[in-house]
């Protein structure tokens, strides 16, 4: 008895473990059956026992589809079934994909982000006015806070401003102005405040225990 025991390491590789072995073993007889309207037959109860295996794809697009490109997969692409989808091919599953275009630029400053330059650079493009100083003022507010993230001591104004310079190639200039920065960035809302009726509740519970002690002890 022992010797009819199997194990995992003799059995066959999972092409998609997740469905499990039984699964496999039903697209393996599948491809076995002969008669092609049996065949598709089976096909279609491996399609739905897939479907039922995987109900959180159900609200995907095209979760048909993706069952359909599982089973012939699965089928290592030798199936012969009739799919309401375009067959997929082994070249067309080991094509590598498109690789991505991350941004190249190294800032001088990192700890400010990639967002602060193109902030400049909109600034810049903006025409002078009240508009362009007020985006400017917003955008040397936010360097100080980030400023103030990366390093938790304190920073003078005159830093940002000349950081300010080097990011606008000179063109944004606040050393001359009469200009100050904001120094409080915390947020108020996060401060603990006692409720009402938390207080009162606290008041009550220490008057009792109060008058508790002021009282005599029965005795047995």
């Amino acid at each position: 008895m022992i010797d009819n025991i199997e194990y995992n390491t003799e059995r066959e590789k999972l092409i998609i473990p997740e469905y499990g072995r039984h699964l496999q073993k039903m697209v393996n007889h599948a491809m076995t059956i002969e008669d092609d309207a049996e065949r598709a037959k089976v096909v279609k109860a491996i399609i739905d026992v897939m479907g039922n295996l995987q109900p959180h794809l159900r609200d995907i697009q095209d979760f048909k589809h993706k069952l359909w490109d599982q089973l012939f997969i699965m089928s290592d692409f030798k199936l012969d079934a009739e799919s309401p989808y375009p067959k997929p091919s082994r070249e067309e599953l080991a094509e590598k994909p498109e690789p991505l275009d991350y941004p190249q630029n190294f800032p001088k400053y990192r700890f400010y982000g990639n967002n602060i330059k193109r902030m400049v650079d909109v600034a810049l493009s903006w025409e002078e006015g009240e508009l362009r100083d007020a985006l400017i003022i917003t955008v040397a507010n936010h360097m100080k806070k980030c400023f103030l993230n990366w390093n938790k001591d304190t920073v003078d104004d005159d830093v940002i401003f000349k950081h300010l310079v080097e990011l606008s190639d000179g063109e944004i200039n606040l050393n001359d102005k009469d200009i100050t920065l904001a120094t409080n960035f915390q947020n108020k809302s996060n401060k603990r405040q006692d409720h009402p009726k938390a207080k009162n509740t606290n008041k009550r519970y220490s008057n009792n225990r109060n008058n508790n002690k002021n009282q005599p002890r029965k005795r047995n």
